[in-house]
């Protein structure tokens, strides 16, 4: 069995420029990237709504600025579990503390 293909984000980006910002069709960016035309398409789509304020759920953002919401979303996720934690943690010392 082959191992899947993995393109990077600049990939991705420059790949799905040449159909937004070039005039390419989705079968000349395809031969000129040599990739195929679903990859292509995802592409092309998820470009189109990273640039209109969407940030893609499920994968990573193509635009450096989805690309920088997605980590500062993560980032709040985390300190939001990490807040949660600690107000359990101190309910069960303060508990302990008065039960002696």
């Amino acid at each position: 069995m082959s191992k899947r293909k993995s393109y990077t984000t600049e990939f991705k980006h420059e790949a799905a420029s040449l159909v937004l910002d070039q005039a390419y069709s989705i079968n000349d960016a395809c031969e000129a990237m040599g990739v195929g035309t679903t990859a292509m398409r995802r592409w092309v789509t998820q470009l189109k709504e990273e640039r209109h304020g969407v940030t893609p759920k499920g994968s990573r953002a193509i635009t450096s600025d989805q690309q920088k919401i997605q980590d500062l979303e993560s980032q709040i996720k985390k300190l939001k579990r990490e807040k949660e934690i600690l107000k359990k943690a101190s309910a069960l010392l303060i508990s302990d503390a008065y039960q002696f």
